[in-house]
C-alpha cells in the first residue's frame, strides 16, 4: 500500500488532505466526522476582525454608556468571541488526534491581533493560519503600502507565537512571484495559494448587487497549480494548494507541482465528508499505477525548475494555444 504521509508547516500528516477554514470546521462534531473519513488536518473557521469590531460597535450604539462602561462592553464582546473560539480549540484537541490549525481573518496590523494569536497558541492549537486579504478601492493607495501591511501583520504575530504560522493569500498583487517569495523569507512555515472570497454579481431583474457562486469549480485549480509549480522550488517555506481541488487527482497534480498538501472545502460541501475517503483512494490508485511508494518519490517532480520546458507554466503558452486554432 502506498505511503501517503507528508509534512506541512512542520506538522506530520497522515495524508495531504486538509479541510480548509469553513463552516464545516466550526464544531467539534463536524471535525470528528472529517477525521473519521480520513482528513489529515483541519483549519478552523476563521475568527474575523470585522465580526469582532462590528459586534462591539453595535453594542455601544444600541446602549449609550459612559466611557468606562463602553470600554467594558467592547472588552467583554471581544473576550466572549475569543472565549468561544478558544473552547473550540481546546475541545477539538481533546477529541481528535489530527492537527488543529486555528485561523484569523485580518486586514490591519495592530497589536490586538498579536495578542489573539498568543492566546490561541496557549489554547493548544497546533498551528495558526493568517487569512489576509486587502482589496482596496482607493486609487491613491500604492501597492507597496498594501504589501507592507501583510509584512507587519506577520511580524507582529511572529513575535508572539512559537507554533507554526502559515499565511493564506489571494493573487491580487502586481508582482505575485516577488510577493510570495518575500513572504516566505519572514520566518513563516507555509503559504496557502489561494484564498477564495465572495465574488460580486448583478441580478439583472432586480438590478441589485448579489453574490456569485460561493463554491469553487474544478477548472479553478489552474491558478494555484500554476503558482505552486512556479514557486515551490523558490520559496523558503512549504506551499499548500487551495481552490478548485475537487478530487484526489487534483491533489496529485498539486503534489507534482510541489505543494506539500492541499486544502479542500467546496468538494466536501457538494459531496459530503465521504469525498475525503474517495480522494485518498484516488491518490493511492494513481500512486500504485505509477509505481510510487511514497509522496516524496514524486513531490515537486513537475515544478517549473524540474521540467524541460518551464515556459509551459507561463502566459506565452496561452498565446501559442489560441494561435494554433483554425
Amino acid at each position: 500500500m502506498a505511503d501517503l504521509t507528508t509534512t506541512y508547516m512542520g506538522l506530520a500528516l497522515k495524508n495531504p488532505v486538509i479541510i480548509g477554514s469553513c463552516g464545516l470546521t466550526n464544531s467539534v462534531g463536524e471535525i470528528k466526522k472529517m477525521e473519521s473519513h480520513g482528513a489529515a488536518a483541519v483549519v478552523l473557521k476563521s475568527i474575523f476582525e470585522e465580526q469582532i469590531m462590528m459586534e462591539s460597535d453595535s453594542l455601544s450604539s444600541a446602549h449609550p454608556l459612559h466611557s468606562a462602561e463602553a470600554d467594558y462592553i467592547n472588552y467583554y464582546t471581544r473576550q466572549h468571541n475569543l472565549h468561544n473560539y478558544l473552547k473550540l480549540i481546546e475541545k477539538a484537541k481533546k477529541e481528535v488526534s489530527i492537527p488543529v490549525i486555528a485561523s484569523i481573518n485580518c486586514a490591519t496590523s495592530t497589536s490586538q491581533w498579536a495578542s489573539f494569536a498568543k492566546t490561541i497558541e496557549r489554547s493548544g492549537a497546533d498551528g495558526l493560519e493568517l487569512n489576509i486579504f486587502i482589496l482596496t478601492g482607493n486609487s491613491k493607495q500604492k501597492g507597496e503600502e498594501i504589501e507592507k501591511i501583510y509584512s507587519e501583520i506577520i511580524d507582529e504575530v511572529k513575535q508572539q507565537v512559537t507554533i507554526p504560522l502559515a499565511v493564506k493569500i489571494g493573487f491580487y498583487f502586481s508582482s505575485l512571484a516577488n510577493r510570495i517569495f518575500n513572504l516566505s523569507l519572514r520566518g513563516i512555515s507555509g503559504i496557502v495559494l489561494f484564498n477564495r472570497f465572495l465574488r460580486p454579481d448583478i441580478d439583472l431583474e432586480k438590478e441589485e448587487i448579489t453574490t456569485g457562486n460561493v463554491f469553487s469549480v474544478p477548472e479553478e485549480i489552474s491558478t494555484p497549480l500554476r503558482w505552486v509549480g512556479m514557486m515551490s522550488k523558490e520559496v523558503k517555506c512549504d506551499l499548500c494548494a487551495a481552490t478548485g481541488i475537487h478530487d484526489g487527482y487534483g491533489i496529485v497534480k498539486c503534489l507534482l507541482a510541489g505543494a506539500k498538501a492541499a486544502q479542500v472545502v467546496s468538494a466536501i460541501y457538494k459531496k459530503g465528508p465521504r469525498q475525503i475517503g474517495a480522494m485518498i483512494n484516488e491518490i493511492e490508485a494513481w500512486m500504485s499505477d505509477h509505481k510510487y511508494k511514497t509522496i516524496k518519490d514524486f513531490n515537486g517532480k513537475l515544478a517549473q525548475e524540474n521540467i524541460k520546458n518551464p515556459i509551459l507554466y507561463e502566459r506565452t503558452q496561452f498565446m501559442k494555444y489560441y494561435s494554433s486554432i483554425k
